[in-house]
């Protein structure tokens, strides 16, 4: 299909000269940054890097001449109003994602010839999880897959890798702001909930970022039935002729889709060609609930979350011409991730879990879901990003022993539990130590327990208050948790 972005095309994401002559500012230098700054070398005219780590070429954005750049590609993150992308608007200058670049970038593959297709998963939650299940499946079908873009390898380098013969791609809102030519073989978006508001500035703007994965989708946009939101961004994409919206449920799945009878995940929507007469009278059946038993949650049951987030993948995979085989196949070696309901540790018949990777409520809800009435010491709290939590505590409060509340920015957490779960014991952890912050919550996790409960990291926000990451955030809740266990063996001895 013809490039929008190419040189004399239309709009301000156009480039006004060919990529291989443009000189490209680079805005952010962290991995991503640093990955699109080795694939551009040789690539592109110049590079230039701003950012205030020490070894960017420019600090100070105000200092740029921007009659001596073509392009900036911006690393996730970067707010639109930031002073350098509104100069880089005012003077006219296209400002890129990742994502964009890299789908200008792409190499011709070595088995196929042809560029790998993309098939790209976004949503508040279960993105990880559904890309490398895709992943999985696809591997499992033969194909040189690999998850990239927010998981995984840089996108940028795994475009211009030629042993590559698709891309299982998870995409964040950031990385779709900026992202205009993307032409996905099938995307899927799992669900929009209030996430990222603080950057986004409302819903509405939030669920259009998401919704910009099905843009030129060519074969299936797929989607969860029900969901009027998603249902709604499908209905308004502008794709390729001849790609259709492919719905995946917990339940018997209806023409067009795929679904879950019994305990069998099936297939409505790719089994026959849509000429075959017996077409809308058949399914075809792909996995079962057995399939998926590794990921059983602490009640020995498949979590509904992981159910779809497989039937999704499946979605995915079938669009992309995987095999019925391949996806049970693929179900069945695929391994949760750390940091996803990990446990981490078990002492005074107490379990601790991490799922620190729950950063918002929606995520946080679906955790808390799967454990017994009353049964939970639930360590929560971080960076809000202008989410609120009158829902989420409301929907657990059943689950609740007690409540440990970490991060700088935990009071909307402490009002709505105030305010919906007055009977919860809630203990504040002190935000000053930021690195004693998981020792003493844990500490105090510990206290609240009973013998039968779990102590479960959920935080139900994002890290950046007081750790790296998500990831740091749970290593560092690992850490406690050893010393707790350790502790509990020298008294056992």
């Amino acid at each position: 299909m013809p490039d929008p972005l190419e040189p004399g095309s239309c709009g301000p994401e156009a480039l006004r000269t060919p990529l291989a002559t443009a000189r490209v500012l680079i805005a952010g230098l962290g991995v991503t940054g640093r990955a699109v700054g080795a694939v551009l070398q040789g690539r592109v005219a110049s590079v230039l890097t701003v950012d205030a780590h020490a070894d960017a070429d420019v600090h100070d954005g105000a200092a740029l001449d921007w009659r001596a750049i073509d392009l900036v590609v911006v690393s996730p993150g970067w707010h639109p109003d930031a002073p350098l992308l509104v100069a880089a608007q005012e003077h006219g200058v296209p400002v890129w994602s990742e994502v964009e670049l890299a789908w200008h970038l792409r190499v011709p593959s070595d088995t196929t010839g042809r560029p790998a297709p993309w098939v790209a998963v976004t949503g508040t939650n279960g993105k990880t999880t559904t890309v490398e299940m895709l992943d999985s499946i696809l591997t499992a079908d033969g194909r040189s897959s690999r998850a990239v873009g927010n998981v995984g390898r840089p996108l940028v380098e795994a475009a211009v890798d030629p042993s590559l013969d698709v891309l299982a791609l998870e995409l964040s809102s950031y990385q779709l702001h900026h992202t205009y030519s993307m032409s996905a073989l099938a995307a899927a978006v799992l669900n929009v909930a209030p996430d990222h508001l603080d950057w986004h500035g409302s819903m509405g703007a939030y669920a259009a970022a998401k919704g910009r994965v099905y843009a030129r989708v060519q074969i299936a946009c797929v989607y969860p039935v029900g969901d009027e939101l998603v249902t709604g961004l499908v209905t308004e994409a502008d794709v390729v002729e001849g790609a259709r919206a492919v719905g995946f449920t917990a339940g018997a799945p209806g023409r067009g889709e795929l679904g879950l009878v019994e305990d069998v995940l099936v297939d409505r929507a790719f089994h026959l060609p849509e000429d075959h007469p017996q077409r809308h009278t058949s399914a075809a059946e792909l996995a079962t609930l057995a399939d998926l038993a590794h990921l059983a949650g602490p009640d020995g049951q498949v979590p509904r979350h992981t159910v779809l987030d497989a039937l999704a993948a499946a979605a995915l995979a079938r669009a992309a011409g995987a095999s019925a085989r391949a996806v049970r196949d693929g179900l069945r070696a695929f391994t949760t991730g750390r940091h996803r309901i990990e446990q981490v540790g078990v002492a005074g018949g107490v379990r601790y879990v991490d799922d620190s990777k729950a950063t918002n409520a929606h995520a946080a809800q679906a955790s808390l879901q799967a454990f017994a009435a009353g049964s939970v010491v639930w360590v929560a709290g971080g960076l809000a990003k202008g989410a609120r939590f009158e829902d989420l505590v409301a929907a657990v409060r059943d689950r609740l022993r007690a409540v440990v509340l970490i991060g700088v920015d935990h009071h909307e957490l402490s009002e709505a539990l105030a305010r919906h779960a007055p009977q919860i014991p809630v203990v504040e952890v002190d935000p000053g130590e930021t690195e004693t912050v998981m020792t003493r919550a844990v500490d105090s996790a510990r206290g609240l327990a009973h013998a039968g409960d779990t102590v479960l990291l959920a935080p139900a926000s994002a890290s950046m208050d007081q750790f790296r990451s998500y990831a740091d955030r749970g290593d560092a809740f690992a850490r406690a948790v050893r010393d707790v266990v350790d502790a509990a063996s020298a008294d056992a001895r």
